[in-house]
């Protein structure tokens, strides 16, 4: 256990729990984590340390690999959700060596997909990114890595294919975390015109207004659900 230090940022500091199994990896994370204003309070090998150690620490950010021991599967995945499930405000982002559609579409199911990201492990490279990736998902904001939305964006899918082509473009920046306003400067176009595209895609995708849940994340989940029916 690391006690929380001062985030040299003047950011908040996000309490962490990291579970990886991959000694270098985890200890190189650790040291990212810190430095950008995420105290490790505990780093584990496994989903069952896991799990007891948010027991223990509730933290406000959990980091955790999906395969680790003992059968180097979705150990990690699973212990991910299951604290979803009992804490549903709990920040969760998930690292992954390859592209796993199904084990995204697990993950961001839970919470209303709100706090949760999935990611590839190279983009950890990229430390200044990463650690403000983990601070959108901490405010809620739900961060899909931009090669698995490529992956999604390939396939085609009901009602999905009622998207044209520029819609698919502007779904694929909804689901990289992008707001209307960066989606419009990435297009070069208005923001009226990226908040027609928007509309269109939510009706296209029967996203009807509602109280509860965040229509942007929907459209996205709408994506991962797609792909795992095919």
């Amino acid at each position: 256990m690391r006690t929380p230090s001062a985030d040299p940022g003047g950011l908040t500091p996000v309490p962490t729990v990291l579970a990886e199994d991959g000694v270098l990896l985890r200890e190189g994370l650790v040291g990212v984590l810190e430095r950008f204003g995420f105290p490790v309070v505990a780093s584990v090998g496994d989903g069952e340390a896991l799990v007891e150690a948010v027991a223990e620490h509730e933290p406000g950010l959990v980091v955790t690999d999906i395969r680790m021991p003992p059968g180097f599967t979705d150990e990690g995945l699973r212990a991910a959700v299951r604290l979803r499930r009992d804490r549903p405000g709990l920040a969760v982002v998930a690292l992954s060596q390859y592209v796993e559609l199904s084990y995204a579409s697990d993950l961001l199911d839970t919470g209303h997909g709100r706090g949760v990201g999935y990611l590839l492990k190279q983009r950890v490279g990229d430390v200044r990114e990463f650690a403000s990736t983990l601070r959108q998902v901490v405010e809620g904001a739900t961060i899909v890595d931009p090669e698995v939305v490529r992956q999604l964006l390939r396939r085609s899918a009901d009602p999905l294919e009622r998207l044209t082509p520029r819609e698919h473009e502007v779904l694929g920046l909804m689901a990289e975390g992008h707001s209307n306003g960066a989606i419009a400067r990435l297009l070069v176009v208005g923001d009226a015109a990226v908040g027609k595209h928007v509309g269109n895609i939510l009706a296209k995708l029967d996203l009807p207004p509602d109280d509860g849940v965040h229509r942007r994340v929907r459209a996205v989940l709408a994506y991962l659900r797609g792909s795992q029916a095919r």
